[in-house]
């Protein structure tokens, strides 16, 4: 039915978008028989497509983002027993919204427990939610119905269309995982501690090998319990963390201290004031056991590799873990699976050609030298946890000056350490620096020069993810020009007379502007501009985006602020309207009470679009300039819409499908 009505409407209106649902809910009872005195519970599964996301319902409302919401029509058949529980949702900080969400990809999961009153029972409710895009931007609020009952002419099973298979989470957060835990496994092969043993280990195979084709099974052997080894720790740290929900725990002030002091450790041992060991015992225990031969010995000889390496890995490897399992046991393996795929593979290969070791560089000072270059990432690394703390319980010790601060003189002392500037314990003196260094010091301290204008209020987009706020910014130079230009704006006298629902909907940067769609169109007659239409949400992300991105900029501002009547149609909005002003929807026969769902059929109906941000050019006739524009953070593209608007206005030039 829900196909049929998307269906007709394409076929009845004008095709500027296209009315998109990347999100399926199956519904089931965790118990399919019941009776009066039971306690069950709702599943409530949502199947989101790849690239999307939905936001959870853990989080306060009033951060922006719209959470999910459950809503049960009361009846005497049955009684809620408690509130509705999202299942391991992922949890982020974002600076746009200063705080932080939860949001499920792949799949989400919400439990709702029930006690069941009479033997004939009927639970009926709707969730409101909505689903962004990683990709294009687009951010979408939806409403649906459920229905769970055992009472007749009424279906067991919600009537929200049957979810697809389970997809998988983003396979580009997979790769990423894989890539960055390969790369931290070729960065635990190149510590002191590790590098000096491939060639000893290998000629230990060759030795004990009666003929060549034995070694290299040896060899292949080592190699495959050296990755058993190491995913086997990435599943049972990562089943723990699960566990103790680590997602809840990922603003948790004394987590994010732990960890933060767990880096610090490590980098400081990275630097040489001191190594971390396991007892010694453990030590020669595993070593007796690799003299067993065979190839079990072989499995404790991998075994002895590790736990030697313990005091040069274990950083790498913790790090890992912390940062990119996500308390997921999946993750958690497979981020040891690709890290130890890294560290096995030289041993194996060189066992395989052993004339390549003739090739290998030799030990020496550079393999400290990486040491203690790991050893300043993890500390600017650990930064990071400390600003979650700090930003998630208001702290404010680590605003975003001060956390550039530190990250300028880390780096800056990195370049110098590159320089040979400063010698740390373990370190060789240099009498001449080499091309490598040389050029991995102009990187480093381009890095730095880079970071420098972000003290005065730089927006350092490129670290836009990684940094606190500008918010937290006391000497933001940008905002004071920013709010210096905002005098120039449109005076609220200017507007042909006061907005509605001003007291409760805002434009940014000064702009002035309505909420209200016949507000807009009769100002726009009497000032004969044409009006600028921003289908916009409390909870969309890359509405701000385009806001603090596009927007901001002053070629942009001045186009808006001199050109249009603006008008802001907030599609998530849930200020009740007046009885008189409801509307029954001609695309799914519901009434519409709220701003936000006045406002979201409108763009339904009238544009076939069900996305945000959504940008429309008409004219005060309600006729339409040119195609209406979505998310593009490319300022020239959004001030050519801007342009080309206002001359079709002038010319009198219109769409074809008005």
């Amino acid at each position: 039915m829900r196909f049929f009505s998307y269906f007709l409407l394409l076929l009845g209106s004008s095709a500027f978008g296209q009315i998109l649902d990347p999100i399926d809910w199956s519904n089931k009872m965790s118990e399919e028989d019941v009776s009066a005195g039971s306690e069950i519970d709702l599943v409530f599964t949502a199947t989101i497509e790849k690239d999307w996301y939905l936001y959870s319902s853990d989080f306060d409302p009033e951060l922006g983002p719209m959470v999910t919401e459950f809503s049960f029509e009361q009846n005497d058949s049955y009684e809620l027993v408690g509130g509705i529980e999202p299942q391991n949702p992922k949890k982020k900080y974002d600076e746009l919204w200063e705080g932080e969400y939860t949001y499920f990809k792949g799949t989400g999961t919400f439990i709702q427990k029930v006690k069941i009153l009479k033997d004939q029972y009927s639970i009926k409710g709707i969730y409101t939610y909505q689903v962004c895009s990683d990709v294009d931007g687009k951010c979408i609020p939806f409403e649906e119905e459920f229905v769970f009952s055992n009472q007749k002419m009424a279906p067991i099973e919600s009537t929200i269309s049957s979810a697809d298979p389970v997809k998988p989470n983003q396979q580009s957060s997979l790769w990423q995982l894989a890539i960055i835990s390969f790369l931290a496994g070729v960065a635990a092969v190149l510590m002191p501690c590790v590098y000096p043993l491939i060639p000893v280990t290998v000629s230990i195979f060759l030795k004990q090998s009666k003929t060549k084709a034995e070694g290299l099974k040896k060899a292949l052997a080592y190699g495959v319990s050296i990755m058993l080894m190491f995913s086997f720790i990435g599943f049972a740290v990562s089943l723990i963390w699960g566990f103790s929900s680590l997602n809840a725990l990922s603003t948790n002030w004394i987590f994010n201290l732990v960890i933060f002091s767990l880096l610090v450790l490590f980098a400081l041992s990275f630097f040489g004031l001191f190594e971390l060991t396991l007892p010694p015992s453990l030590v020669n225990r595993v070593d007796r056991m690799a003299d067993r031969g065979g190839y079990l010995g072989i499995f404790f000889m991998a075994g002895t590799l590790v736990v030697v390496s313990f005091s040069c890995t274990v950083p790498i490897v913790g790090t890992a873990i912390i940062t990119l399992t996500e308390g997921d046991v999946i993750r958690g393996t497979l981020s040891m699976f690709f890290f130890s795929l890294a560290f096995a593979i030289p041993f194996t290969a060189f066992a395989f050609f052993p004339s390549w070791l003739k090739s290998m560089p030799k030990s020496g000072g550079w393999l400290n030298t990486i040491k203690v270059v790991l050893g300043f990432l993890e500390l600017a690394l650990a930064l990071k946890f400390l600003s979650v703390a700090d930003l998630a319980y208001h702290w404010g010790i680590l605003d975003r000056e001060v956390f550039l601060a530190f990250w300028i003189v880390i780096f800056a002392l990195l370049g110098f350490y590159l320089l040979g500037k400063i010698l740390l314990p373990h370190d060789s003196p240099l009498e001449r620096i080499s091309v490598g260094r040389l050029m991995s010091a102009l990187l480093v301290f381009s890095f730095v020069v880079y970071l420098i204008p972000g003290l005065f209020g730089a927006p350092l987009k490129a670290l836009a993810g990684f940094l606190p706020p500008t918010t937290t910014h006391d000497f933001d130079i940008t905002k004071i020009v920013r709010d210096h230009q905002g005098s120039s704006f449109i005076a609220k006298e200017s507007l042909c007379e006061a907005p509605r629902y001003a007291d409760k909907l805002h434009w940014p940067h000064g702009l002035q502007g309505y909420f209200d769609y016949d507000q807009a169109l009769a100002c726009a007659k009497e000032q004969n501009k044409p009006v600028f239409i921003d289908f916009t949400g409390h909870g969309c992300v890359n509405c701000r985006e385009m806001e603090q991105r596009v927007w901001i900029e002053p070629q942009i501002l001045q186009r808006l602020n001199d050109n249009f009547v603006l008008l802001a149609l907030y599609v998530d909005d849930k200020t009740k309207l007046p009885e008189s002003e409801w509307h029954r929807s001609t695309y799914d026969d519901r009434l519409k009470k709220t701003i936000g769902k006045k406002n979201a059929d409108f763009q339904i109906t009238r544009f076939n679009n069900n996305a945000q941000p959504f940008y429309i050019i008409m004219d005060p006739q309600g006729k339409l300039l040119m195609e209406p524009k979505a998310y593009d953070l490319n300022v020239s593209n959004f001030a050519s819409f801007l342009d080309q608007g206002v001359q079709n206005f002038q010319n009198k030039t219109f769409l074809s499908s008005n």
